[in-house]
């Protein structure tokens, strides 16, 4: 090397490398691994004690819904707001879009209103309806002789699946 040449200036160090974004959340809830069904029926009885100026649907057997993951979303479809309900219950007017969430542990159920805007009510199978709905944002679990009742007519039994509904 020539004396009156400069030595070359030393390299600048690269820069760490950037950190690994993170791994975005799944965008569905997890599946169950035993099968649940929501029974959804028509409640002549709801209906008279809701005051509702809709006519009652007829009353027939129940349409019988999969449950596929631990967090349902119960309501009415709304396209223009993006909102696409595990549960539709579009047939009744008095379901909001997001009425309630219902989440499991896979063996127990809960119930939790949104905000919606006639509540969620908890009530047992046998004696009177139920009078006070589930405060807004509270978990309330569902017990196994428990039904929810809202909307005009809506009820709800969350069952095991039999062989073949699932």
């Amino acid at each position: 090397r020539d004396l009156d040449t400069p030595a070359p200036a030393p390299a600048a160090p690269e820069p760490p490398a950037a950190p690994e974004p993170p791994a975005p959340a799944p965008s569905v809830a997890p599946r169950l691994a035993e099968a649940w069904v929501a029974e959804v029926w028509i409640d002549p009885d709801w209906y008279a004690d809701q005051d509702s100026s809709d006519p009652l649907p007829s009353a027939g057997v129940p349409v019988v819904v999969p449950l596929r993951s631990t967090s349902v979303l119960v309501g009415r479809t709304s396209r223009s707001r993006g909102i696409h309900p595990d549960i539709d219950l579009g047939t009744d007017n008095g379901i909001s879009r997001r009425h309630c969430q219902l989440t499991t542990d896979g063996t127990r159920w809960w119930v939790e209103d949104l905000g919606s805007t006639n509540g969620t009510y908890l009530g047992s199978a046998i004696g009177s309806l139920p009078t006070e709905p589930v405060p807004v944002g509270e978990k309330r679990e569902v017990g196994p002789d428990e039904r929810i009742y809202l909307g005009a007519w809506t009820r709800i039994v969350l069952r095991r699946a039999q062989p073949g509904e699932a």
